[in-house]
């Protein structure tokens, strides 16, 4: 039977959409359901800032009326400016071991792309380097994290037969959290804090935090702008994010460096992990998902580690010693035995780094695609 394509029109086209890979991974226990509420605000037009200079089709695979796969087709034009590309992304990707379904949504990504103007086609991406990007190549028996793709092995078999080729990859790192800081540790962030003139933003509540979210956002486009595929962040959604983020996280496990002049130089991000929760829950916040979530926040061995950066202008200055070694003291007070990292960049040197003096692995490897259209 042919595989059939259907654009997403209705508001019941997206909820099949978002549905799908919810029965796709059913009884898979590595997978991390994403957040539901969270898909629909980012595939929202209405309500996602980054549709103000990116343009979005979704697309739905059907094989003998059944659904068997999804795709989303992303035009990022500022990306596109900014790297000098005309590259169409695809992302929300999701499809049964079938090679006529991927390669008939790969298909239709291409084609509107082409219609598009665009020469090339590359991903998992999404609208905005704080969307999960990256097809998993290695580790498949590992547990994914809220912040990162799970697929199963036989996508990588399918992209490849495709002709899709290396564009970059993501790493992620799994150690145990010793429950003593080192003293040469000790002693550099106390070096690093004096020489520079540097202090810790104290926090007991996330509102604390709120004065220097924004600030963070401004200073994770310095961090990032030459990270592969990176665009940096427009005043809305950085005030997206700030709303979505910072009334539930917890203080503690957050880390602000800032300079004399009350800006940020340097920050971690962590939480407790939300796979359990999540796989609970099946990324439905009521009617228990949220108690499942709570839980997660207050009682938990494993700590992920969302985001960390440093200015451009502190790289090499140990800003980054700062900031993990506050999280770090949080993580023994709370009984944290293992930490995450999130997706890095393999060639992102800078941010690897602070793993090596830690007993841990790189377990997890995510692939971005690429695809140049034949003239």
């Amino acid at each position: 039977m042919e595989i059939s394509i259907k654009k997403v029109t209705t508001g019941k086209d997206l909820r099949k959409f978002i549905d799908f890979p919810y029965r796709l991974y059913k009884e898979n226990k590595y997978w991390c359901p994403p957040m539901r509420m969270d898909e629909r605000n980012t595939l929202s037009r209405k309500k996602n800032p980054a549709f103000d200079f990116c343009e979005a089709e979704y697309f739905l695979a059907y094989k003998d009326s059944k659904l068997v796969g999804r795709i989303a087709g992303i035009i990022n034009h500022k990306a596109n400016e900014r790297w000098n590309e005309k590259l169409v992304r695809f992302g929300w990707i999701d499809f049964i071991d079938e090679p006529a379904v991927s390669e008939k949504l790969i298909a239709t990504v291409t084609q509107w792309g082409k219609e598009k103007g665009m020469n090339g086609i590359h991903g998992p991406l999404g609208f905005s380097d704080m969307d999960n990007e990256g097809m998993l190549i290695k580790g498949f028996e590992e547990e994914a994290t809220l912040a990162s793709i799970y697929n199963y092995p036989y996508y990588v078999e399918h992209m490849e037969r495709l002709g899709f080729k290396k564009a970059a990859d993501w790493v992620q790192y799994e150690f145990e959290v010793p429950q003593e800081i080192p003293d040469k540790v000790e002693r550099l962030s106390a070096l690093v804090k004096e020489k520079y003139k540097l202090r810790l933003v104290e926090a007991k509540k996330a509102k604390d935090l709120l004065p220097y979210a924004g600030k963070m956002f401004v200073m994770l486009n310095q961090a990032f702008d030459e990270l592969y595929g990176f665009t940096s962040l427009s005043q809305k959604q950085m005030d997206m994010y700030v709303k979505t983020y910072f009334g539930f996280i917890r203080p503690q496990y957050v880390s602000f460096v800032v300079d004399e002049h009350d800006d940020i130089v340097g920050f971690g991000v962590s939480m407790p992990s939300l796979t359990k929760a999540l796989q609970k829950s099946n990324g439905r916040l009521f009617p228990f998902g949220f108690i499942y979530m709570l839980r997660a926040m207050k009682k938990n061995d494993t700590i992920d580690m969302y985001l960390n950066g440093v200015r451009p202008d502190y790289h090499g200055k140990g800003v980054n010693a700062l900031y993990y070694n506050e999280m770090h003291k949080a993580y023994i007070r709370n009984h944290i035995t293992r930490a995450v990292t999130n997706p890095q960049l393999e060639d992102n040197a800078k941010a690897l780094t602070i793993w090596k003096n830690f007993n841990g692995r790189q377990h997890l490897t995510r692939r971005c695609w690429i695809m140049h259209f034949e003239e």
